[in-house]
């Protein structure tokens, strides 16, 4: 047979309906998403590790029927385990390091139908708003070569983009889902706090700041891939508030008239680039003609405090994945095994006491009452996901040895996500806008703790006004 050409003009569910039909067999979704890989892969650098045996074996054994049955999948190169392949957590360090089982996460994507056929690109461990690991090189924007994908869940969101696939995995510590996507320009929920298990190695994430989902083109994809994987495990040290219903029956639903507040200055007080300010303020007319109340508000921060909490916390859980690391090859990791950034919070984590830690924990949890007490009175809060659009490769390299100059293009590039990780919220970014260069602009809408319904229903209103799925890179 040829190939499946159409394969683009479908979303996952759209996909898997077409397999639930007999119209089309997972095993020519497979080729398709093979075929587009070895075409656009090489441009991109999206997929770094191959899994096509195994993908195989999957379609040869008889995938489950679930809701995205036979639907080409990607895991991201960072903490989800698949039995009997390789991890590198985007690091040298982590070359070679097979696993001996699955993590409960993949265990939810294969009984939904999913087939997994590699691995994509994240910066090590998963550090920054970028994806550039001196383990696998730059991965690439599809909107533009030269441009970041944003992180680090970048080789996801470029691998999406590009139409290889509909929709990836990807996990968000401090904005890695939002910020790909909205680099991408795509759809990017970070779900509540504990909303997907990260079992059985871990209880949380970065100390309840990381989660898992997907970037997707659809948001009813991303529903649906909640339904599918949300829910607690066995074991798990806490869980998210159980929803009212099924998420994907949301995105049908009329959201009413959501109270929305809109803000584009940083914590600080700083404006965002231009272009960036400029999307925020028209989302905020769109929502407006959509019949909901808009007024412009932000809850008061401190953005150093929050930086020296948010440093403690990673800083300490990076320290731990190094000496483990070492520990199970036999030797301990040194500045050479991993990169520059990776080695300073590490470093930077042995000065900072149990105290601190506590302190810290105490921190995020008063944070997250602090939002609580603003979002009282909003339904919605809606802000920049990023402070810029994309921006070049090498400017976030984790190598580089001016490290003020990092510093300052992490404050300038990625100044919003991070509250919301260390608050819990559910957060999402939308690709609504886009610059006058060509480049996706990201919208971020933030609801109330454990409340992705009311998001799941504003997007896809979102979604019908101004269709994202017909803007496409050219690649």
């Amino acid at each position: 047979m040829g190939r499946f050409t159409e394969y683009g003009d479908y979303d996952g569910l759209g996909l898997a309906r077409l397999v639930k039909d007999k119209e089309v067999t997972p095993g020519e979704l497979l080729d398709e998403a093979l075929a587009r890989t070895e075409a656009l892969n090489p441009k991109l650098n999206a997929i770094v590790i191959e899994n096509y045996e195994e993908a195989r074996r999957l379609v040869e054994k008889g995938v489950p029927d679930g809701p995205f049955e036979g639907v080409p999948f990607l895991l991201k190169d960072l903490h989800l385990l698949w039995e009997g392949t390789e991890t590198t957590f985007g690091s040298d360090a982590w070359k070679g390091y097979i696993a001996d089982h699955n993590s409960t996460l993949t265990e939810r994507y294969l009984a939904a139908g999913l087939v997994p056929f590699g691995k994509t690109n994240s910066p090590e461990l998963g550090l920054t708003g970028t994806t550039e690991p001196r383990a696998y090189g730059p991965t690439r924007n599809p909107w533009n070569l030269e441009r970041s994908p944003g992180g680090s869940s970048g080789g996801a969101a470029a691998a999406v983009a590009a139409g290889i696939l509909p929709l990836a995995n990807a996990s968000d510590g401090g904005g890695s889902i939002r910020i790909p996507a909205a680099a991408c320009g795509l759809f990017g929920m970070k779900p509540t706090r504990a909303r997907t298990p990260m079992g059985p190695d871990r209880g949380e994430g970065w100390g309840g700041m990381s989660i898992s989902h997907i970037v997707s083109h659809s948001v009813r994809d991303s529903a649906a891939m909640l339904d599918a994987t949300g829910g607690e495990a066995p074991g798990d040290p806490y869980a998210a508030p159980a929803p009212e219903g099924p998420y994907l029956a949301e995105t049908e639903r009329e959201p009413g008239v959501l109270k929305i507040a809109f803000n584009t200055k940083r914590a600080d007080g700083s404006e965002v680039e231009a272009e960036v300010a400029e999307a925020i303020k028209r989302t905020a007319i769109l929502c407006e003609s959509l019949g909901h109340i808009v007024e412009e508000a932000a809850p008061r921060l401190d953005p150093q405090e929050m930086s020296t909490h948010q440093a403690t916390l990673i800083g300490a859980n990076v320290a731990l994945a190094l000496k483990q690391r070492g520990e199970a090859r036999g030797r301990e990791i040194g500045p050479d095994d991993v990169e520059l950034i990776t080695w300073l919070i590490a470093e930077g984590a042995k000065s900072r006491t149990a105290v601190d830690y506590a302190a810290a924990t105490l921190f995020i949890h008063q944070m997250s009452r602090h939002l609580a007490r603003f979002m009282s009175g909003y339904d919605v809060y809606l802000c920049p996901t990023m402070g810029a659009p994309s921006i070049p490769l090498g400017v976030l390299d984790m190598m580089n040895e001016d490290v003020g100059a990092y510093m300052q293009a992490i404050t300038h590039y990625m100044p919003f996500t991070g509250l919301f990780n260390m608050t819990g919220q559910p957060s999402m970014s939308v690709p609504l806008f886009w610059s006058q260069d060509g480049m996706p602009i990201g919208s971020m809408f933030t609801g109330r703790f454990g409340d992705e319904a009311t998001l799941f229903r504003l997007a896809a209103q979102l979604e019908k006004a101004q269709p994202w799925k017909d803007r496409r890179p050219n690649i």
